[in-house]
């Protein structure tokens, strides 16, 4: 029993890290391998609302009644799962549902820290945390993500383009790189 054990540890590890919630850990960072969806497209990423009334449902098809509906264009969304032309999504605030791919697109957005209630986030010039600032962002602002290098991003907030630190924000992972 004494030797089992040791040989199974790896294998408990990685089960347990599977299942913690999306966000703390990935198959990707653990493994450096992307699961990809019927699309051919990687899971989980992020895409944006297209337009500006989108319905949320409860299942993957039109007969499925409407969880949410949704009244602001380009809102980040997180792919997590794929099934015929609709796409499993998780909002900023955790919510899931289905969305038709029609209703979806690959343009990047970021929200400044919704986790952050009533606080404004430094938009900097230079990818410094002692650069001069551009503008305070809300937590919440939405904007659009141009490029991150894994630890900064620069991302404009209503014509106001400057750096913000990639962890403090919704719609891009943790060490992601984007090029603009």
């Amino acid at each position: 029993m004494r030797t089992v054990i040791p040989l199974l540890a790896p294998v408990l590890i990685w089960i347990s890290l599977l299942l913690l919630p999306a966000g703390q850990a990935r198959a990707q960072d653990i493994t450096g391998s992307i699961e990809t969806g019927a699309s051919g497209l990687p899971l989980p990423r992020f895409a944006s609302l297209k337009s500006s009334r989108i319905n949320m449902r409860a299942g993957p098809g039109r007969d499925y009644r409407i969880e949410w509906n949704y009244r602001k264009a380009g809102l980040p969304m997180e792919i997590i799962q794929e099934y015929d032309n609709w796409r499993k999504v998780r909002d900023a605030s955790g919510d899931e549902g289905w969305i038709h791919v029609s209703l979806l697109t690959g343009k990047r957005t970021g929200m400044a820290a919704p986790w952050q209630k009533n606080e404004m986030l430094p938009l900097r010039r230079q990818p410094t945390p002692d650069s001069s600032l551009i503008a305070q962002v809300e937590a919440g602002a939405l904007g659009e993500v141009v490029s991150c290098d894994g630890e900064w991003c620069i991302v404009d907030y209503d014509g106001y383009e400057g750096y913000m630190r990639q962890a403090q924000i919704w719609g891009v992972y943790p060490s992601e790189k984007i090029e603009d």
